[in-house]
């Protein structure tokens, strides 16, 4: 049968009629913490790992069909998500590569799994930078510079990596509490050796907030007061704190109504300086903005997890991610059991397969997870006796301070739309650049190529050529003011790829050039410039005259 959710309080209903959406009393955290420790069963603590692995699940499936389908616009009430029986099965078939969220986060869990808990950073990296699936953004900038011997911090780092304030670590970040419970920062010490394989600033910061969050869970019901903690890990005086710590006070000022501090939020932290994709445009895929979403729905949900879910959701941008969080973290405090079967049946119909181009599934997170827990207790001082553990509790302390795109305002996007095969010269005026850009096979498209694209999945790599591996690898000089500052590789291979082919910021202030010189062009190629993306070093003004008054 075929259930859709014909409006967020039909959602409601039903889900207080299955029981078990909100979580049991509200534990009282701080006397937790000053008892230095807290004791749990063995069954709670898996029950709770494996709810915070299914309602990452359930939420980003939840998610699917509003995915940046509203950049800078909430989604009303009155639209219609679905959700029925069969819909996460729907999902797993249609489009695989959905679960992208998940499977990535896993990739980490085996990382782990191989390495130990005590695995370095190299060692994630390497094994990171070696999977055979499809990324995007930061992720597949940071494992274009590993592969070209750029190691972390360096692979995360803004300079090196223009998606560095991009959500990546964040969607990453929640196997990290589900594997120190209680235990934050333990967490954020995870977080930082794998955080900074493709992250750094404020991106970093999404990833160690979420894990914080999910640690958290373990010890409070209280989603008001996990927010509030673990905004703590992250250092007063970033962006991203000051972003999170806005949603705080405006939970505070406008606690009935979750819209108006959506757009108290929209109003002041809606820009994407970074990510090319969203740098002056609509889409926005910053941590921090998309961390607030998360917030939002933690705060105003009261602790329901549909309720929790859908508002995160409705709040846009990266739809299905930031309820995916939040479901995981209500999953913790839930515990997997008390997820109401109207969401975890759906979702129990694809446990034991394993997601796509990996020989990982839920049930083998579910187990490998509880294991590092348990490993990790042990590593932190904590107890396991017989079918309980004790667990050590300290108060959250902040990381190390970050801020990327220090003095790298936007200036201006130039529209490009120019293809060339040898040089292209383009000039600026400011501090920094950035080319958007692809290089291209050229070639008549075939009757099976067409067919190919009708069967394409999301998340699955690029047809064509890319498809087929293509080896080719173009070399290009860069010239910067007419001497020679670079030299890339560009290759063809879809997960090998550089998603731009050429940046710089905080460049002396005044008047550029940059020309690409390709030194080993090929007549079946050519690369495409799309836009050019201009920085200066001082904040832009209006250029609007000012009105008169008199």
């Amino acid at each position: 049968m075929k259930l859709v959710i014909n409006n967020f309080w039909l959602l409601l209903i039903v889900c207080v009629i299955a029981s078990g959406c909100k979580p049991e009393a509200v534990t009282t955290a701080d006397d937790v913490f000053s008892k230095g420790s807290i004791t749990i069963s063995k069954a709670k603590l898996q029950d709770k790992i494996k709810g915070g692995w299914a309602g990452q699940t359930i939420g980003v499936v939840y998610g699917a069909p509003v995915e940046f389908k509203y950049q800078g616009s909430l989604i009303d009430d009155k639209m219609n998500i679905p959700w029925h029986e069969h819909y996460v099965k729907y999902w797993w078939d249609k489009k695989p590569g959905l679960f992208d969220d998940i499977y990535t986060d896993l990739n980490f869990v085996k990382a782990f799994e191989k390495h130990g808990l005590k695995a370095n950073s190299d060692s994630i990296a390497h094994h990171w930078s070696n999977t055979a699936y499809h990324l995007a953004h930061a992720n597949q900038a940071s494992r274009y510079n590993i592969l070209n011997g750029i190691m972390p911090p360096a692979s995360g780092f803004w300079k090196n990596n223009p998606h560095a304030d991009d959500i990546d670590f964040q969607i990453e970040a929640d196997f990290i509490g589900l594997m120190a419970p209680g235990m934050v920062n333990a967490a954020t010490d995870i977080a930082d050796r794998v955080g900074h394989v493709m992250n750094s600033g404020d991106g970093w910061y999404g990833g160690v907030f979420v894990s914080a969050m999910y640690s958290l869970a373990f010890v409070s019901n209280d989603p008001v007061y996990i927010v509030e903690q673990a905004i703590k890990t992250i250092p007063a005086g970033t962006k991203f704190h000051d972003c999170i710590a806005d949603v705080i006070a405006w939970h505070k000022q406008y606690p009935n109504d979750w819209k108006q501090t959506w757009f108290e939020v929209q109003k002041k932290w809606n820009l994407d300086v970074g990510c090319p994709k969203g740098a002056f445009l609509g889409f926005n895929i910053d941590a921090k903005i998309n961390s607030a979403y998360v917030a939002i729905g933690m705060l105003y949900g009261n602790g329901d997890f549909t309720k929790s879910v859908d508002i995160a959701a409705r709040c846009g941008q990266d739809a299905d991610c930031n309820p995916a969080t939040v479901g995981g973290v209500l999953g913790v405090m839930l515990g997997y059991n008390n997820i109401p079967e109207f969401w975890l049946k759906p979702l129990q119909e694809i446990e034991n397969d394993n997601f796509e181009n990996t020989d990982v599934s839920l049930a083998k997170a579910y187990i490998w997870s509880f294991n590092h827990a348990l490993g990790m207790i042990e590593q932190e001082g904590g107890q396991i006796a017989g079918e309980e553990v004790t667990i050590p509790l300290k108060k959250p302390a902040a990381v190390a301070f970050e801020q990327n795109f220090e003095k790298t305002f936007l200036v201006e996007r130039i529209k490009i739309d120019k293809s060339f095969t040898d040089e292209i010269t383009l000039g600026f005026t400011g501090n920094g650049y950035l080319f958007y850009g692809n290089m291209v096979k050229r070639g008549k498209i075939d009757p099976d190529y067409i067919d190919r694209i009708s069967k394409r999945t999301y998340g699955s790599e690029p047809l064509g050529l890319a498809e087929l591996n293509d080896p080719y690898v173009a070399t290009m000089l860069v010239y910067t003011d007419e001497v020679v500052t670079d030299t890339i590789s560009l290759p063809m291979m879809n997960t090998a790829r550089k998603l731009e082919p050429s940046w710089n910021y905080q460049m002396p202030e005044g008047k550029h050039t940059i020309k690409l010189k390709w030194i080993n062009p090929d007549k079946n190629y050519e690369y495409r410039i799309n836009d050019m993306i201009v920085y200066s070093g001082n904040e832009p003004k209006s250029n609007l005259p000012t009105t008169d008054t008199n």
